[in-house]
């Protein structure tokens, strides 16, 4: 290399370096005046900000803290979900019978819906998905079997994904609600229901109205108050486990517009069967007996009936359609779907558990300790899941060439006009994703843990922090 050529490498380093220690700078005055405030005097607070093409470190404060991540834990999980699923992963959800049909056309013997871990099946989010088209696929199927009644049951079989529909370190107070709806190899409606409510003037109680579906088989017991104004929607549901008894305890503002609260489905595959029971014995098609799931069967020490015949497969949408919504909306239940999804497709028993082990062993093949991903769902709900910022910055570096990358990037939301996750529960405010900076592509993750006050301010100064990535 000559003396002219030399110069020039030496040049650009120094340019390279210049413009990038204006940044550095930048972010770490930034960072401290965030970890200085007094939001944050008994909190944990770390951030990692890496080139996305290099994945060279551009800035990072204790990236090696392990935090609670909130949702932006859907950012590995869905990540993961891309490199072990492929973007054109569907579901598969059948609809078929057990026993025989007569030559006048009853069955003697289940009509059963199979499920295979859909998340969306009867969601309003896809166009093909509705409550209603689903359960005209499968009443259509049923017509050419020449089914016209039913001497037996309708069976929601929710079997492949096990018993234990709710991920450990989950809490009570969350699980009752839409957003803590548990895992089932049949989901129904997303799992979850609405009930409104009819309120009043302030300290006076609030009762049931009524339930959207109707929920015939459960019972409210609501100890809710009326709430001054302001004070906003803090109506909680609880479901004790084998009852059909729901509780709403807490409060609701006398402004809040909605007068409805979403809660949870105990059991989404009897809902599922249960709804297309009501819709045959509405066309006519009459049902013996009443619907089952695998767990009301189960509880009756009997085995769930084996499907001799498929009528119809039910694809789902395809993985990025789950994955777009599963970070806009971000829906726990989604995430965990996949957790799940995870560790059947590698060919283990679809638990949560196992899903986390596959997760761990994918990413420790990838160069990232495990000690750093110390997880226990998939969604972030749990406030015992342990990441650090620079795992997760690492996790998000490492789609940036794949393939399905536009498709990840678009499932982002946009927050202070940046495309990131954002994750919030008890105290925990984070956020994950990517900044382009003077025409450099930037990844990051910054959280907060234990900050005390109002979630809104100290959400303002986390954006004053990213903002110097702009």
């Amino acid at each position: 290399m000559n003396i002219k050529q030399t110069w020039l490498v030496s040049l650009l380093f120094i340019t390279g370096n210049t413009f990038a220690q204006p940044l550095q700078e930048h972010l770490q005055a930034a960072f401290n005046r965030l970890q200085a405030d007094s939001q944050c005097r008994y909190a944990s607070v770390s951030l990692t900000v890496l080139d996305a093409k290099t994945g060279e470190t551009v800035f990072a404060a204790n990236p090696n803290m392990g935090l609670a991540t909130a949702s932006t834990l859907k950012t590995i999980t869905t990540i993961t979900a891309f490199n072990l699923l492929g973007k054109d992963f569907q579901y598969q959800t059948q609809i078929g019978y057990s026993g025989s049909i007569g030559a006048d056309g009853t069955l003697n013997g289940d009509v059963i819906i199979k499920g295979a871990g859909d998340p969306t099946l009867g969601s309003w989010r896809y166009e093909g998905m509705h409550e209603d088209h689903i359960l005209s696929l499968m009443v259509d199927a049923l017509k050419p079997a020449g089914i016209k009644k039913i001497n037996g049951r309708i069976i929601g079989d929710d079997s492949i994904f096990g018993s234990q529909s709710i991920p450990p370190g989950w809490i009570w107070m969350d699980v009752g609600n839409y957003y803590g709806a548990g895992t089932s190899g049949l989901c129904w409606r997303e799992n979850q229901f609405d009930i409104k409510l009819r309120t009043g003037r302030v300290d006076s109680p609030i009762s049931v109205a009524r339930t959207v579906p109707a929920m015939p088989y459960l019972d409210f017991k609501s100890e809710l108050i009326n709430s001054p104004s302001g004070t906003g929607d803090e109506a909680y549901a609880f479901l004790p486990v084998n009852s059909k008894l729901m509780y709403l305890r807490g409060t609701y503002a006398e402004d809040e517009s909605k007068k409805a609260i979403a809660v949870a489905l105990p059991d989404p595959a009897y809902d599922a069967a249960f709804r297309l029971e009501d819709t045959l014995k509405r066309l006519g098609i009459a049902v013996a007996n009443d619907p089952e799931s695998t767990g009301t069967i189960t509880g009756k020490g009997q085995p769930t009936p084996v499907m001799a015949i498929n009528l119809t497969t039910i694809l789902s949408p395809k993985l990025s359609q789950i994955i777009y919504w599963l970070n806009q909306k971000s829906i726990n239940l989604y995430a965990e779907q996949l957790l799940k999804t995870i560790a059947w497709k590698a060919g283990k028993r679809p638990s949560t558990e196992n899903g986390v082990e596959v997760e761990q062993n994918f990413w420790k093949a990838h160069g990232i300790d495990p000690h750093s991903l110390n997880i226990v769902d998939g969604s972030g709900l749990s406030p015992g899941d342990r990441v650090t910022t620079l795992t997760m910055a690492t996790v998000l570096q490492s789609a940036k060439t794949a393939d399905w990358f536009p498709d990840f990037y678009e499932s982002l939301p946009t927050y202070n006009n940046m495309k990131m996750k954002s994750g919030s529960i008890l105290n925990v405010l984070t956020y994950a994703g990517y900044q382009t900076h003077d025409g450099r592509e930037l990844c990051f993750s910054i959280m907060v843990n234990n900050y005390n006050g109002s979630s809104r301010a100290v959400k303002e100064k986390i954006f004053r922090v990213l903002d110097e990535l702009k």
